[in-house]
């Protein structure tokens, strides 16, 4: 029967129309996850004799023990921002004689193999083989081996229990930064407890049957839970869902926008992807601080470009290179509305300007490193208005992948093509080699000012070139149509 249910999916995989338009992806993936594969695979056989290299009066095993907190705490962390439950198109077996423990039971072991339970022991194995080589007790490592085994899929488990849980992944983010706070004042070493308990462990490789306890509870706990689903009439079933509603009556200012503007408030607030929007608007504040606290990078006055269109535009670059896509599954409802299309595309060039303008103020600190940083930001957020703006809003009317809404965004390519990835050439790269190379020939005053008038006209011809890209959507409103009716 397993191989059956590895048949029917290996199938479904290969002949989905997700594999045959997404192949550039799945190859990128694929390269991605050999590179991961590979930095681990190096690592673990290299890290002994680099550990023992830089601290050549600590054992390799109990600093690597020492930092298991950090390394089990953020495999969660990463776990519930990345990983997909294991999924099954299960509907068309349940009215076959399969048991439906069988199905249950399957659905679990394929999650085992997850390459987020691989990619860990690509280090802990070649890094177990070198402590045996080295003269360490055998079967002290093979039970600290076997317990990072138990360890790791106790995480894969644990993950599926408190996915969707934004509570818990709360709590899991102030215990890493508490711990890494309790060890960076001395308050307690709190990695040295817990790696003592790891360094037992090699010393009693018995106790690993503690953490065998563990998987075998949390399986049981997700096979009850998963088993009480695996019914005809609990997946055809409606789900009733309270939503609540916000006040918008502030949008009511901006005319007949308004209706738009709160329709992408609420789109964004309410689903998975689009949440993702808002939450790297964080990330992009602080992108400057990576480069700006370095004395290296603050001497390379071309890179104060780069940082000025992603930490004012990050809200522009993550929402609008998937226009229209976000309406993608009611797009079609949406086109048989009496309104004109510039109204539509107005209210997303609306929003997209407002978050320019707010996240430069927000950035406006950066004039702690120098006015020169807060003089780049300006003329790099009217540069976003300008033109960045126009160049996203024209880009979408390429698109052709659906959204859907309902999933997570991190390592989630759906809806993305290629012209998400030739986009980025001109909203970043463009600025900043215009501004390096003036910067060079001229000055660095003459720069920023060539960057700001290139954004000035660009808003000076706001009117023209929305014509022109309402025009361009217009003439392919069918083809866009077609497109967002096809499954993925």
């Amino acid at each position: 029967m397993i191989s059956h249910f590895l048949k029917l999916e290996w199938k479904q995989y290969f002949r989905s129309a997700n594999w045959q338009k997404s192949v550039f992806i799945n190859i990128l993936m694929v390269l991605l996850a050999l590179y991961f594969a590979v930095s681990f695979l190096i690592l673990g056989i290299e890290g002994y004799y680099i550990i023992k290299e830089q601290f050549p009066d600590k054992d390799p095993l109990v600093l690597v023990n020492s930092f298991l907190l950090f390394a089990i705490i953020g495999d969660l962390i990463f776990r519930y921002l990345m990983q997909k439950l294991p999924v099954m198109n299960i509907k068309p077996m349940l009215i076959l004689p399969i048991k439906k423990s069988k199905i249950a039971h399957y659905i679990l072991a394929k999650s085992s193999f997850s390459f987020f339970n691989m990619m860990s022991l690509f280090f802990y194995i070649p890094f177990s083989v070198v402590l045996i080589k080295e003269g360490y007790n055998i079967t002290g490592v093979l039970g600290w081996l076997f317990s990072m085994v138990l360890l790791i899929q106790s995480a894969n488990f644990f993950n599926f229990l408190i996915n969707k849980n934004n509570k818990i992944f709360a709590g899991l983010l102030v215990l890493l930064i508490g711990g890494y706070l309790v060890q960076h004042y001395q308050w307690f070493n709190l990695p040295g407890f817990v790696g003592s308990g790891f360094d037992y462990l090699y010393q009693n490789p018995i106790y690993s049957l503690i953490f065998l306890a563990l998987l075998v509870l949390l399986y049981s706990i997700n096979y009850k839970q998963l088993r009480k689903e695996i019914y005809l009439d609990a997946l055809i079933s409606e789900k009733t869902k309270e939503v609540n509603t916000s006040d918008l009556s502030f949008t009511e200012r901006l005319g007949d926008l308004a209706p738009f503007i709160k329709n992408d408030l609420r789109l964004m607030w309410r689903n998975k992807r689009t949440k993702s929007s808002i939450w790297m608007l964080a990330m992009g504040l602080g992108y400057g601080l990576f480069f700006y606290t370095q004395p290296m990078y603050l001497k390379m006055e071309f890179m104060y470009v780069l940082v000025g269109i992603f930490s004012t535009g990050t809200f522009l670059i993550n929402f609008g290179q998937f226009i229209p896509a976000w309406d993608s599954s009611y797009y079609k409802m949406l086109m048989t509305q009496n309104f004109k299309y510039e109204r539509y595309l107005k209210s997303k060039f609306t929003i997209m300007t407002i978050s320019v303008v707010i996240l430069f103020v927000l950035g406006i600190p950066y004039v702690y490193f120098g006015w020169k940083i807060l003089l780049v930001h300006f003329a790099a957020m009217v540069y976003n208005i300008g033109v960045n703006s126009h160049i996203i809003l024209y880009g979408g009317t390429f698109n052709r992948k659906k959204i859907n809404l309902d999933e997570k965004a991190a390592f989630n390519f759906q809806g993305t093509g290629a012209v998400q990835w030739l986009i980025g050439f001109p909203l970043m790269l463009l600025p900043m080699a215009i501004f390096g190379l003036i910067n060079w020939l001229v000055s660095f005053e003459i720069a920023v000012v060539v960057i700001a008038a290139l954004g000035f006209i660009g808003i000076a011809l706001h009117k023209k070139l929305m014509t022109a890209i309402t025009n361009k959507y217009i003439k392919n409103k069918y083809i866009m149509i077609h497109a967002f009716n096809q499954e993925n």
